[in-house]
């Protein structure tokens, strides 16, 4: 079974120019893990490009192999660094983790 685990961030920023760009660097770092973290199956991050008043400012899709995977690519060092900069920038987040 290969769970896909998808986030999407609300930045704190009130300005929509620092949000873009931490958007765009939360965005950077998520996609620097595809060849880092072996769990990783595949990863897609982007900022967002439209509705950016009713939207989520980025968002995270990834595919692992399992729920063991799942728990393996949170804990792991590389993760666990862009995660402290993503919390350092993120006023809310929203996830949810389904079988495809």
């Amino acid at each position: 079974m290969t769970i896909r685990h998808v986030v999407a961030w609300k930045l704190a920023a009130d300005d929509a120019q620092t949000r873009a760009d931490q958007a765009a660097e939360v965005a950077r770092r998520l996609n620097a893990l595809d060849g880092v973290v072996p769990q990783l199956l595949r990863v897609s991050a982007g900022a967002n490009v439209a509705h950016s008043d009713l939207n989520w400012d980025v968002t995270l899709v990834a595919d692992v192999e399992s729920l063991t995977a799942l728990e393996e690519y949170q804990v792991h060092p590389a993760h666990v660094e862009v995660a402290g900069y993503i919390r350092s920038v993120v006023a809310s987040r929203v996830a949810v983790d389904f079988e495809v």
